[in-house]
């Protein structure tokens, strides 16, 4: 690991003049995949900026209804919260199938937003990697490329994104809070990971200083009929081979709406919307259900070693429908 120098900050403005001042600084709250990056030598930051005293720890129900969740929330505290847990199972769900017990009590809100891939090659330093050092290749392209991605991949980069928590607000239409030196923005959840195309080192739409302090889910009534299904290995502290997040509104035995998310196959967190757009109006039943799962990996593209993800992406859709619409 490289040294470092570590700075408190008393709120938002200093943090973000701070970094401001040293394009090598980074933000850390939780730490859960910085550390791990740094002791690697993938990251290399020249001062961590630590942000937990800014009070972005709260979960909070607004007058409309909305749900804004500080960026410094921890994925125990959020997975656990009433209003969450009963509004939002699919979120609930997702958080505690990630990660172990010990890791969620330190893992952020934010923190799971920036998460970087889990691709072994990114790990280690010795391989090409065109997300650690352009130019150099992908090393996964004709490696053993298992766990990589079957949608939004490129010449250059297979690597998935990793996060349980964001496929689930990936379904919930999430809107995510930035700060910096110019004001204040909102950003789509759709709109803020990056695919991989020709610059796959570039993972967000943040820019140098940015600072995310919230998030936000608006109200979906028919989110309580929803549900988190993950495939992985074995049955605990596992990445996902894939995993889907759906919610349904299914009224006298017809869908009326839907949410379907999917993670694990991905090189962002995979909004399914064309699957979605399909199922309103349809009956909920199987042959619904398998339709459905189709479309969803319809541009799916499977390598040398994760082709066996197309088919049981399939069977982890149509399973979350089924637990969720009958």
């Amino acid at each position: 690991m490289y040294p470092f120098i570590f700075t408190k900050v008393k709120d938002s403005a200093e943090a973000i003049s701070t970094i401001g001042a040293n394009p090598h600084a980074k933000f850390i709250g939780g730490g859960t995949n910085l550390l791990d990056l740094m002791k690697m030598n993938i990251e290399k930051p020249a001062q961590l900026i630590d942000i937990n005293t800014l009070g972005l720890n709260k979960i909070e129900v607004q007058s409309n209804g909305n749900i804004l969740i500080g960026a410094l929330v921890r994925n125990s505290d959020l997975a656990y919260h009433a209003t969450i847990s009963e509004r939002y199972p699919l979120l609930s769900q997702a958080l505690l199938s990630g990660a172990s017990a010990q890791l969620r009590n330190m893992a952020t809100t934010a923190g799971n937003l920036l998460q970087r891939t889990r691709c072994y090659y990114f790990y280690d330093t010795v391989m090409p990697c065109n997300k650690r050092e352009p130019g150099t290749g992908c090393s996964a392209l004709t490696g053993y490329n298992r766990m990589h991605a079957i949608l939004g991949t490129s010449d250059k980069c297979i690597a998935t994104h990793p996060s349980d928590m964001c496929v689930a607000l990936a379904a919930l239409d999430t809107v995510i809070h930035v700060q910096n030196a110019t004001g204040s923005q909102t950003i789509q959840f759709a709109d803020f990971h990056l695919l991989p195309g020709d610059t796959p080192q570039k993972e967000t739409v943040l820019q140098p200083g940015d600072l995310i302090t919230h998030i936000e889910i608006a109200p979906l009534p028919f989110a309580k009929n929803s549900t988190y299904v993950k495939v992985r290995d074995r049955a605990s502290y596992e990445f996902a081979l894939t995993s889907a997040a759906v919610a349904l509104d299914v009224r006298g035995g017809t869908i009326k709406a839907a949410r379907i998310a999917l993670g694990g196959v991905g090189t962002k967190p995979w909004r399914a919307t064309a699957a979605e757009q399909f199922i309103a109006g349809k009956p909920a039943n199987g042959q619904t259900y398998i339709a459905a799962a189709a479309l969803a990996l319809k541009d799916a593209k499977g390598y040398q070693y994760n082709a066996f993800k197309i088919q049981l992406s399939k069977q982890a859709i149509i399973s979350a429908l089924q637990n969720t619409g009958g």
